[in-house]
This record gives C-alpha cells, sequence and structure tokens, in this order.
C-alpha cells in the first residue's frame, strides 16, 4: 500500500518555511499531494494559476509530487486522492491549538485520516503568508521570505 499524504494550504505565496515543511515530509511518503485550497474566506493576492505554476517550478522535477487545487473539506479531497495522512507546519502554540482543533474534527469524522505535525525550523517561525503578502502589498522586498524560483 502505497504511503499517501497532503500538504494542504493557499499558498498565497508559497514561503520558505512551506518549501521545509514539504521537503521534510518528502523521505517519509511514496507521493506527497500540495492542495492548493480554494478559501471562499480568504481573499487571496495572487491567482490560483501563477500560486500553481510557482509550486510546479519548485518541485516540478520531483515524481513522488502532485499538485491540484481542490475545493471543499479537506478530508474528502484526502479520499479522492487516497490520502491517510494530511501534513500541516506548526510554527507557534497558537498554530497547534487551531490545527489540533481541525485534526480532532476530522478524525471525529474521518477515522481514517491522520494529521502529522511537523514543527517548522526555528529560524522560519516568524514567517507566514499573511505578512509576506502584506510586505509584498505595501512595495517591500519579500524576497527573503519566498522560494528563489518564485519572480513577483
Amino acid at each position: 500500500m502505497k504511503r499517501i499524504a497532503l500538504v494542504p494550504g493557499t499558498f498565497d505565496p508559497i514561503t520558505i518555511g512551506h518549501v521545509d515543511i514539504i521537503d521534510r515530509a518528502l523521505p517519509m511518503f511514496d507521493e506527497l499531494w500540495i492542495g492548493i485550497g480554494r478559501n471562499s474566506i480568504k481573499q487571496s493576492l495572487f491567482p490560483e494559476e501563477k500560486r500553481r505554476e510557482w509550486i510546479e517550478n519548485i518541485y516540478g522535477s520531483n515524481k513522488k509530487i502532485k499538485v491540484e487545487a481542490y475545493e471543499g473539506l479537506t478530508t474528502d479531497f484526502c479520499h479522492k486522492i487516497g490520502a491517510l495522512f494530511i501534513i500541516r507546519g506548526i510554527r507557534t502554540t497558537a498554530d497547534f491549538d487551531y490545527e489540533k482543533n481541525i485534526a480532532q474534527m476530522n478524525k471525529a469524522q474521518y477515522p481514517d485520516i491522520e494529521s502529522i505535525f511537523l514543527m517548522c525550523n526555528p529560524a522560519y517561525t516568524a514567517i507566514s503568508s499573511t505578512i509576506v503578502r502584506d510586505i509584498i502589498r505595501n512595495g517591500g522586498d519579500a524576497s527573503q521570505f519566498i522560494p528563489s524560483q518564485i519572480k513577483l
């Protein structure tokens, strides 16, 4: 049986923190899906096609990685792609509390899906897509927070 995992997020934009979590999760699984969630509540700065392009530029040569956008429940998308694991990066205790609640709700509804939390590299604790978007939106230089493959 293949070990398939999903790394969900909006990746608006993908940051070096996201890349660190994805890179560290890769050796654990046979197949790793990067799911670009369509979140009706969040106002995206970058179009979905651009975010997908960035991820494909970073990971396009890696046969273990698949990229797809999805709507609805993350657990439903897991069932669609055959993933039994959801990977989430944790930067702070606030992240942990939020992600723990989601993981417990997912487990109650879908007992076959496990959430796996990876602690972020301490150097990336302050980096979030929200802050990076604000830097970009206000004309700042966010290049140190995003992968070098991303050209804004």
